[in-house]
């Protein structure tokens, strides 16, 4: 079993654990500055879980868990739930190698979203690090592209096509939710690899419950309302939905998928180009990130127009921001499980006791959870964006600190930078090990008087982990009782607010993986996959269906092109603007 169980068996860590160290959305300095104003007015298990160690009450320093990371690979998790991410973080090496040999010898390439189970986020990270190590070595046979590429949803597609152009992948492992799988195929189909197939890690369902609310009658309801409006209207659906939304939404209206990275470009830039009195931005699914874009416009609407046209866009002032503001339509009932959890109790907790932190926060949390962020941000103390956004400002800031810059958030103490992640917990593997390598390859650092610690915060209530017993008549004293991070309140969350991780994510683990490579291997052809190798493709629903005559798999990826074609350009593209001018979408919204 790909020497599963040794995967398992992890020795139960010290206190310390040594590893090998191998701009966002502020939302722009001014945007954030806006953004703050703005919110401010509006609101005045499968695994052998032995080895996780049990931290006692006095280990946790503060309110949340957190894992504090120092020099020469040092980690020191501090609370329970810390304790369980960092348990698997460095996995056993004969695990690493196996894997690393397999995708080379079948020629697998994986894709990886940053929120993945921390135990299969350890292997992964230590795969593309072996397998970057041996090429550099001159190993025959080991290509210079990664096999192994762990990103945002966006990503994942262009990295997948990058694995099958240059390093010859002839199969994909996907390891996501389900809409994700289903653009990386539809990505390698558009860029000419259709053969190449695309695994997903289980064979049943793998949901979103932000990507199913635009799955609804009630969106395309909302959607149809939408479309009657007297004005030129346009969609701006969040990419974090299924193939299927985005077709029937483009037969609905003319649409044009985002990102949180791109969002507030995006709609500055379709107001700029079609007039903003007579355009209406329809945004969904989801509604907090339409509402604190609806704040931010707020808060512009009282800049000097100098100042809107030199930080924001260069073809707005006042009077175009409010009638942007005003033709915004937001979807009134999508959110994310995991964001929609920071609660009141979270939020409190954090203005009364790490008011010296660096505050992040996705895009999609709800509006308490921003000021805090925001309010950080205007002092360059923290950041809104994407998950690679918040990833960026972590490492700028430790670069800045390592360096000898300058940093006004250090502990007194003890040279600590402290960093509350307001996103899923998954994201930490690729925090720990960005951060270990600036700590460990920065000259600065390794002096007395510059000695940086980085103190990463999990903001989760104690109602977010729970403990259980240990059946194991054989486990000793010390580990009778587990934890798990994230269940008592229901598959990843408390319901007082505070989620641990994506419960839809963490279907992906390290042995669905494994089996996925032993199926690949086994068959005879990877190109006509074995009856069960072909259970976890992904969701088909478009194929050989049309949609008011059109292809529904191309009506699909249209809103993708569209996107990619603003990304470079800056403008949207003729094909586009044509659509809005001409009104409609000149076609049904049944599938046929």
């Amino acid at each position: 079993m790909l020497l599963r169980t040794a995967a398992k068996r992890l020795a139960a860590p010290a206190r310390v654990i040594n590893m090998n160290a191998t701009g966002g959305y502020n939302i722009c300095r001014a945007s954030t500055a806006a953004l703050s104003e703005g919110l401010l007015r509006r609101t005045a298990s499968n695994r052998d879980m032995s080895s996780v160690p049990i931290a006692p009450p006095a280990q946790q320093i503060g309110a949340f868990p957190s894992l504090l990371i120092g020099p020469s690979g040092s980690l020191t998790p501090l609370g329970s739930f810390a304790e369980a991410q960092a348990a698997f973080l460095e996995p056993p090496v004969e695990v690493v190698e196996q894997l690393l040999a397999d995708l080379l010898r079948l020629k697998i390439g994986i894709v990886a979203h940053y929120y993945m189970d921390v135990e299969l986020q350890g292997v992964l990270h230590s795969v593309r690090r072996r397998q970057l190590q041996l090429h550099q070595q001159g190993a025959p046979g080991v290509p210079s592209t990664p096999l192994v590429a762990i990103a945002d949803s966006l990503k994942m597609g262009d990295d997948a096509t990058a694995m099958c152009r240059h390093a010859d992948v002839t199969s994909v492992i996907c390891l996501g939710v389900d809409f994700m799988s289903e653009s990386v195929n539809a990505i390698l189909n558009r860029n000419g690899f259709a053969h190449v197939p695309v695994y997903r890690a289980a064979q049943r369902h793998i949901g979103c419950s932000l990507a199913e609310s635009a799955e609804t009658d009630g969106y395309r309801a909302w959607l149809a309302k939408s479309s009657s409006s007297h004005n030129k209207s346009l969609h701006v659906v969040y990419i974090n939905t299924s193939l299927e939304t985005k077709a029937i939404s483009s037969s609905i209206l003319p649409t044009i998928t985002c990102t949180s990275s791109n969002v507030l470009q995006t709609i500055l830039q379709a107001s700029a180009q079609l007039g903003p009195e007579s355009l209406q931005i329809c945004y969904g699914p989801d509604t907090y990130m339409g509402e604190n874009l609806i704040s931010l416009l707020d808060a512009v609407s009282s800049w000097e127009d100098a100042r809107i046209a030199s930080e924001l866009h260069p073809q707005h002032n006042r009077e175009s921001i409010r009638a942007l503001r005003n033709n915004i339509n937001v979807y009134p009932s999508g959110n994310c499980v995991v964001h929609h959890m920071f609660g009141q109790s979270v939020v409190d907790t954090v203005n009364s006791q790490y008011g010296d932190a660096y505050v992040t926060a996705h895009l999609e949390v709800p509006g308490e959870m921003f000021q805090i962020a925001l309010q950080k941000s205007l002092r360059d103390e923290g950041v809104v964006g994407s998950t690679s956004n918040i990833l960026n400002f972590i490492e700028r800031k430790v670069q800045e600190a390592a360096s000898g810059g300058n940093s006004n958030n250090y502990s007194n103490s003890n040279n600590t930078l402290k960093f509350i992640l307001g996103t899923e917990a998954g994201m930490v593997t690729s925090i720990v090990r960005s951060v270990q390598s600036i700590l460990d390859n920065s000259p600065n650092n390794n002096e007395s008087n510059n000695n940086v610690q980085v103190e990463i915060i999990f903001p989760v209530s104690s109602e977010a982990v729970m403990g259980v017993d240990n059946d194991d008549s054989t486990s000793s004293s010390t580990t009778k009782l587990e934890v798990v991070p994230g269940v008592s309140g229901g598959e990843g969350c408390s319901t007082a607010g505070g989620c641990a991780t994506c419960p839809f994510m963490k279907m992906n683990d390290l042995e669905a993986v494994q089996d996925i490579v032993e199926m690949i291997s086994s068959s005879s052809d990877q190109q006509q996959p074995s009856l069960r190798l072909s259970k976890h493709l992904p969701p088909n629903r478009l194929e050989g269906k049309k949609i008011g005559g059109r292809d529904a798999i191309e009506l699909g990826v249209e809103p993708i092109v569209y996107m990619r074609e603003f990304m470079k350009s800056k403008v949207l593209s003729e094909d586009l603007v044509r659509r809005i001018e001409a009104g409609g979408s000149g076609g049904g919204s049944s599938l046929s």
